[in-house]
């Protein structure tokens, strides 16, 4: 993540030492290995400092020929006001998107939506991070082909937007690996991968979905 800088709004010397220092927690965190992440372009307007990463749970190729399939992917943008921010009741604020595509039986349960937002407040549950404020939405959309396109099966499309406040350690700065990881362990939920050992994240192998559970397919 060499370029991650340059997503910075404001130049480096004019970056707060907080935010600096979340931003390379960012960085350094260890994460899954299915995990393909990047920094992307960071929103301007929602606050005086932001950064932005983009990420995908990728299933890679079982044969030679074939093609890496993304299972999920998502979104995370790190917000930051040094003079706080009401609504967030705290100077950083992290905002999510976690998208994948579901077998339509699974789309179908009721319970979905609920289910959904309680594998993000597991997944930071389970990382040990401290946060508040939260809110976000779970939407399930269904797509169904007709015409030239009426060979595709029936899809269901999972979309989950959250957003908290971490807590804020040392020197005012959060914990955002630890955040960053509980978001990646989110993706990889609605992607269908089995839990990871937190200690120690899995090395080489495919990607075992679970069942009833696929990625987005190419339209």
């Amino acid at each position: 993540m060499a370029a991650a800088q340059e997503h910075l709004v404001d130049s480096a010397d004019e970056t707060p030492i907080p935010f600096r220092q979340a931003v390379e927690a960012l960085r350094a965190a260890r994460l899954r290995p299915e995990i393909e992440i990047d920094p992307t372009p960071a929103p301007k307007r929602l606050a005086p400092f932001a950064y932005a990463l983009e990420a995908a749970v990728v299933e890679r190729a079982s044969a030679p020929g074939d093609e890496d399939r993304d299972l999920a992917d998502g979104r995370l943008v790190l917000l930051h006001n040094p003079a706080g921010h009401e609504a967030w009741q705290g100077t950083f604020r992290v905002v999510t998107l976690a998208r994948a595509e579901l077998e339509p039986e699974m789309g179908a349960d009721p319970l979905l939506p609920e289910v959904s937002w309680s594998w993000l407040t597991g997944a930071l549950e389970a990382r040990g991070v401290r946060y508040g404020e939260p809110s976000g939405t779970v939407t399930r959309a269904g797509s169904y082909y007709f015409g030239g396109l009426s060979a595709r099966e029936p899809a269901t499309q999972i979309e989950i937007r959250a957003s908290w406040t971490p807590a804020e350690g040392p020197g005012g700065v959060p914990d955002l690996a630890a955040h960053l990881s509980a978001w990646c362990d989110l993706l990889c939920q609605v992607a269908g991968l089995p839990p990871a050992t937190l200690d120690a994240p899995p090395r080489g192998g495919g990607v075992v979905p679970l069942p009833q559970r696929r990625g987005p397919q190419p339209r």
